[in-house]
């Protein structure tokens, strides 16, 4: 009875804590709330279908994390020379990325990792997770980009998530 009532302990006193963070005030009415939503989200989360992330080689990974990290430099350059320049030289564009990758923590991993690079956005991802779009503020060939994305970030990433 206890566990359904009470899904998860650990996420319960998570979201508690967090609401009453986020809301910056332990008032009645905000420590009613945040034991409502403690009492509620774990049992909402119950229901869902989950997708239990298996790792795989993390060694990748601290590679993985450099290449992002000199990427975004590269890209918050490139992003502010574009905005600054001509607007006629920007051509945008939806781009379809083709994923080998099937882990779902790996396509969240990779959607992310695109979007924290500055001139590209992750927009959808199709129903049957083959298919990553991206919104690209500037690409000259899209084949090029979905090469890059592929080989510096896609194949890292089916190391790490299998």
């Amino acid at each position: 009875m206890k566990r359904r009532m009470l899904p998860s302990i650990p996420q319960s006193l998570t979201v508690f804590a967090f609401w009453l963070l986020m809301a910056q005030d332990v008032s009645a009415g905000n420590v009613l709330l945040a034991l409502l939503l403690a009492w509620l989200m774990p049992l909402l989360a119950a229901r869902l279908e989950r997708e239990f992330a298996r790792l795989g080689r993390l060694r990748g990974g601290f590679r993985l994390m450099g290449v992002v990290l000199r990427d975004i430099v590269v890209a918050n350059v490139t992003v502010a020379r574009q905005v600054l320049g001509p607007e006629s030289r920007l051509k945008s564009q939806f781009v379809w990325v083709p994923l080998d990758l099937t882990n779902i923590h790996g396509i969240s991993a990779l959607a992310s990792v695109c979007t924290l690079t500055p001139g590209t956005v992750s927009a959808e991802l199709s129903e049957d997770r083959r298919y990553l779009l991206l919104h690209c503020l500037s690409v000259d060939d899209p084949d090029a980009l979905v090469m890059q994305i592929k080989s510096r970030y896609e194949a890292p990433l089916r190391e790490i998530f299998p």
